[in-house]
């Protein structure tokens, strides 16, 4: 039985929780530094409490420590990396694979019931000198992720980090449904994590320097200034403008709702949506589509596939991904090279369309749509010159709107989005779905002790048992204790089955003692899914002759562009293929009416070549 994950964004704290109610099986979040996003630190503290929550669901933690590093930060890097494996992460993403060969020098926690064993990447040990309070004890170190930043696309770079010791690999966003399949196919001891919904960098990940080549703010630094959000102006080599102030490199965001069920046939396990910087309301709707996306999938396959953590969500509100950030949507590469990855005219969110505009009457106008609207919404459109135009919904009577203040430009036709549906918003402001774990019970009764026994979703099993001398009934019992045994209410479980043994006539049971069992074996039921190495203050440093060695990584890491030759080097590599997205790819037959070079241009007047390789069928963005 595969057991297939929903990997949702965490800003901070509140959005890891969020994303745990609203349906993740696990959530991915970064430390107070060397994650990707510099902007989304969060404490150790805080992450020890989202792991707390969502442990309970057998949902995991995950923690991005994905930046290359300097050398005098790997120590302290290492140290972040255990102190976060000590709160209670399942995993740390990394890029620079430097720090593989740190696990020697972690602090390990100690604890457990087995004999000292390791779960880490390719790490044995070969003696411990040390002595250890407990005779019998598991260690725990860091388990690594390969994150996409280490720009995972072809089989091989798989298979070297699967003997680097990576038990999971991120791959790169630009590879094809098939693509995926095939590396699953060739490597398959390996989970694959694939990203599904977000933004769209127009680079492979990890192969960007424009960044810090414009602004000093490196994207393996986690400070991507976002250089491909910005308008351009695309010349040929005669100094002809083909294309004026667009924004030719700012693509439009990732969305595979609809390629869900491929993607698990493809061999991924893992499904990834973009969003570390997004606030709760984008993790609470996205995160909610996905995970009903998911049960319809495992419903329909119910002998292949099960979520890899437990609990059924309710929500208040129909999830709906074009309501929240987005730039339009795309499948980027899931069938290969497809037009329209790009959005051109803005990298803003253009929400969902919802309608044209019928009849313009003084200071209000009419939208062709079986839209509701409401007072407060954010609506949008583009000016016949291509800028978006934004304005706000002062009052709306049916499908007669009332601007704040009449956009200038907007005419009978123009088309019309809602980029902030206040309703929608008003609702997810509020606890908008609640998680419960089902879980069945089995009460027996003797003549001499009583016994509840409850079982979860993933089979763990906690039973209490209290010592009980017989009493005789005046009245029939069992509608009481069904009552009190199947209470549920502060805890995350829903009692959905109760079954009542009896070796004896029922007997009168006091309530008292029907709420301590069920309280007890509740608390059985959670401490069997406790983790074999809980968190320990402190930890312990287990010294040992090559303890935790891993033989030495066979790889060069460089945070300079690789690419040099034709007059400079490499800022960005890209799939994405500016010729192929103006309708002039070669394999067209359609003659550009335009010389090459082709040269984009910033406002400050800083210029790039582009180079095109159509034999790898790739774009190069020079210096």
């Amino acid at each position: 039985m595969t057991k297939l994950e929903l990997l949702s964004p965490a800003k901070n704290l509140e959005c890891g929780i969020a994303a745990i109610d609203h349906g993740a099986d696990a959530v991915y979040i970064g430390a107070t530094r060397f994650g990707a996003r510099a902007a989304a630190d969060n404490s150790v503290e805080d992450i020890a409490t989202l792991c707390d929550y969502a442990h309970q669901f057998d949902a995991k933690v995950y923690v991005t420590v994905n930046t290359l590093l300097h050398d005098d930060e790997l120590e302290e890097a290492a140290q972040l990396c255990h102190d976060v494996t000590q709160a209670g992460a399942d995993a740390i993403l990394i890029q620079d694979l430097r720090l593989l060969n740190m696990v020697s020098g972690f602090k390990f926690q100690v604890s457990g019931e087995n004999n000292c064993q390791l779960s880490t990447v390719n790490s044995q040990l070969s003696t411990v000198n040390s002595q250890l309070s407990t005779v019998n004890c598991q260690l725990r170190a860091p388990l690594f992720h390969a994150s996409t930043q280490t720009d995972n696309r072809t089989i091989e770079k798989v298979k070297q980090l699967s003997e680097m010791g990576f038990r999971r690999v991120v791959l790169a966003r630009e590879l094809s449904i098939q693509e995926i399949a095939a590396i699953h196919k060739a490597v398959p001891e390996v989970e694959l994590e694939v990203f599904v919904h977000g933004a769209l960098c127009v680079s492979y990940s990890g192969r960007c320097y424009a960044s810090e080549y414009c602004f000093g703010r490196s994207a393996n630094r986690g400070e991507c200034a976002q250089f491909c959000r910005l308008p351009f102006t695309l010349k040929d080599a005669d100094g002809n403008i083909i294309e004026q102030d667009k924004h030719l490199l700012s693509l439009k965001d990732f969305a595979q709702l609809d390629n869900l069920e491929r993607l698990v046939e493809a061999g991924a396990v893992s499904f990834k949506i973009e969003g570390r910087l997004k606030d709760v309301d984008y993790v609470k709707n996205v995160t909610a589509a996905y995970s009903q996306k998911l049960n319809d999938i495992i419903s329909a396959h119910s002998d292949l596939y099960q979520r890899a953590s437990m609990g059924r969500c309710s929500y208040s509100f129909q999830p709906d991904i074009h309501k929240s950030f987005n730039r339009g949507f795309t499948t980027y590469f899931a069938d290969g090279r497809c037009a329209d990855q790009a959005s051109f005219l803005t990298p803003k969110s253009i929400g969902e369309y919802v309608g044209k505009v019928k009849e313009i009457r003084g200071n209000s106008f009419n939208v062709s749509s079986v839209t509701s609207f409401a007072n407060g919404d954010g609506m949008c459109f583009f000016s016949p010159q291509g800028k978006l135009i934004g304005f706000r919904v002062n009052k709306a009577e049916g499908n007669r709107i009332f601007p704040h203040k009449m956009p200038a430009g907007i005419t009978p036709g123009t088309i019309l989005y809602r980029n902030y549906d206040q309703t929608f918003q008003k609702v997810l402001s509020k606890p908008s779905a609640e998680r419960k774990v089902m879980l069945s019970m089995t009460f027996t009764v003797t003549p001499t002790e009583l016994q509840l026994s409850a079982t979860d979703e993933h089979g763990n099993t906690g039973t209490a048992t209290m010592p009980y001398e017989y009493q005789k009934a005046n009245t029939p019992q069992e509608d009481n204790i069904r009552r009190q045994l199947t209470k549920s209410g502060g805890t995350i479980y829903n009692i959905t089955h109760l079954q009542i043994n009896t070796q004896v006539e029922t007997p009168f049971i006091p309530s008292s003692h029907l709420a301590t069992l069920r309280r007890q074996a509740l608390e059985e039921v959670k401490s069997e899914r406790t983790l074999l190495c809980p968190p320990l203050k402190g930890g312990r440093k287990v010294q040992g002759e090559n303890n935790c060695h891993l033989s030495p990584v066979n790889c060069q890491l460089n945070s300079r562009p690789l690419r040099e030759g034709w007059g400079g080097s490499s800022l960005m590599y890209a799939r994405y293929c500016l010729r192929h997205e103006l309708g002039y790819c070669t394999k067209s037959g359609r003659k550009a009416p335009w010389r090459e070079p082709l040269t984009l241009h910033l406002a400050d007047g800083k210029s790039f070549n582009i180079k095109f390789d159509c034999k790898q069928c790739e774009m190069y963005i020079m210096r």
